[in-house]
């Protein structure tokens, strides 16, 4: 017997330099409305994962990490909170949604897409000016506001922002992530998990690295890119194609695992692709971003490159710059010493597809660093809305 296709409403949006497919909890099947295998298998054939043939033909996805994405978007129970946002990172080509983070750039769509359902209480939300969504970062306990422009009663999307990495201007969303030390399993909630600034990461094969290891956005391990053969300029093809530099990449992301406390065996990272993230940084230097835009050393503070779900990131993820921003404001960290040092409370670093400005403030207290936010502006639309339809499992 052949089952019809099931409708689920869903909104296809791109937040920042990422796009995934939105959904209203109460939209879900009932057995995917709960955390479990059900909703997972769900997000799976929405996206088209997992796919050998790692294209995602079969689905929603793009094939890339920043394509490989769901959100799900319920109204707030938690005193001063609009509504609760869920992300899950969908594996490409592993039957795997990886829960463990949050992703930045479609925090940005968050609040547009709440206001747009009908989530978030109408007598907070003007006809015309700012709409402030307070999002609730399911994930990982944390606050997200965002800053939502409207015009006529309904979302603006357009404008003339321009974000390095969307080829189109848009309407600007500012975002602040509060308090945004991820308190990730094991971790403890420290923002250093490991007590310093910078440590010596043991990596077999590839030797002992200078590392800064932060949670903030999302636990991430910098190293320095001189440290590991690179300049800090290099394209996503100078190592997405160096099978032997994804490789080395993945080791050093599962003993920063370890030494972070992310993981108790180094067997675990396999099932923890989404998090912790590994970025390498360096000084100010002259180089062409992939849109063939020259970006100038004079222009940026520092130079990062991150690699995402196995894979150098064609921009930067939006938690990964919170990380960014929380490390150059404290005097240093690697990402503090790339930037020139001192103290600071933004930095603008180029990446791959151009520059991006962040902010952060932080502050030693009773002997632990603290950052009371981090901040930075990111722009969303909607693709396409309607109804994506999924074939019945069973």
């Amino acid at each position: 017997m052949h089952l019809p296709q099931i409708r689920i409403p869903a909104t296809y949006m791109r937040g920042g330099t990422s796009k995934g497919v939105f959904f209203r909890l109460q939209d879900l099947p009932e057995d995917a409305q709960s955390p479990g295998a059900a909703r997972d298998a769900l997000l799976m054939r929405v996206i088209g994962s997992p796919d050998p043939y790692g294209k995602q033909i079969d689905g929603m996805g793009g094939a890339t990490s920043s394509t490989s994405k769901t959100v799900i978007i319920s109204r707030s129970n938690r005193p001063d909170h609009d509504v609760d946002y869920l992300f899950g990172q969908v594996s490409i080509d592993k039957a795997f949604v990886d829960w463990s983070g949050n992703c930045g750039n479609l925090s940005a769509a968050v609040g547009p897409f709440a206001i747009s359902a009908g989530l978030v209480d109408a007598s907070r939300v003007p006809r015309d000016g700012v709409a402030i969504v307070r999002i609730w970062q399911a994930n990982i306990g944390k606050t997200i506001i965002a800053h939502v422009p409207m015009t006529g009663g309904a979302v603006q999307e357009t404008g003339d922002f321009e974000l390095d990495g969307v080829t189109f201007p848009a309407a600007e969303v500012p975002l602040e992530f509060l308090d945004p030390a991820a308190d990730e399993d094991g971790a403890g909630g420290a923002m250093f998990p490991t007590g310093n600034l910078v440590d010596d990461l043991e990596v077999p094969g590839v030797g002992t690295l200078k590392a800064t290891m932060i949670n903030a956005g999302i636990p991430t391990i910098f190293v320095e890119a001189e440290a590991i053969g690179y300049k800090g300029t290099e394209l996503q093809d100078a190592i997405n194609s160096d099978a032997k530099a994804l490789a080395m990449f993945e080791t050093i992301r599962a003993h920063g695992a370890l030494r972070m406390g992310l993981i108790k065996h180094l067997d675990e990272i396999a099932t923890r692709q989404h998090t912790p993230k590994v970025a390498f940084v360096a000084k100010p230097q002259d180089y062409v971003a992939s849109s063939g835009k020259p970006v100038r050393a004079a222009d940026v503070d520092l130079l990062v490159r991150a690699m995402s779900m196995g894979k150098l990131h064609h921009a930067m993820m939006g938690t990964a710059a919170v990380a960014i921003g929380t490390a150059a404001a404290i005097a240093g960290t690697l990402v503090n010493q790339a930037a020139g040092g001192g103290e600071r409370e933004a930095v603008r670093f180029g990446h791959p597809s151009g520059t991006l400005r962040v902010g952060a403030q932080a502050s030693l207290k009773d002997g632990e660093w603290v950052v009371t936010k981090a901040m930075m502006s990111r722009s969303a639309r909607v693709l396409m809305e309607g109804w994506v339809r999924v074939p019945q499992q069973g």
